[in-house]
């Protein structure tokens, strides 16, 4: 955040904070409910449901059941595909 700020001198430090902790706690909130979060050119985020299963502890070798849980899941964007393409420009010149 504190290149982010820096990067826009006109605003304070504590408003970037505040917005990018708004922006993520948003989407934190809409995964939490199972809701997909799309950013346009950089990716998707979503949860699926990874269902439960019998494991096995390697310290001990003893079979342990491990409950179904949600796992978070993002897909990158053609956008950042394109930057993160190896012989693609410097990010940092893209971004300008």
């Amino acid at each position: 955040m504190v290149r982010v700020a820096s990067q826009t001198p006109h605003l304070f430090q504590r408003d970037v904070n505040k917005v990018v902790d708004a922006v993520l706690d948003k989407i934190v909130a809409a995964l939490a409910r199972g809701d997909r979060v799309e950013l346009r050119g950089f990716g998707t985020f979503g949860t699926k449901v990874r269902e439960g299963r019998v494991g096995r502890n390697p310290k001990t070798g003893a079979t342990v059941h491990v409950p179904e849980k949600k796992i978070l899941y993002f897909r990158q964007g053609h956008e950042i595909r394109k930057r993160l393409k190896p012989g693609a420009a410097n990010p940092e010149e893209l971004a300008s």
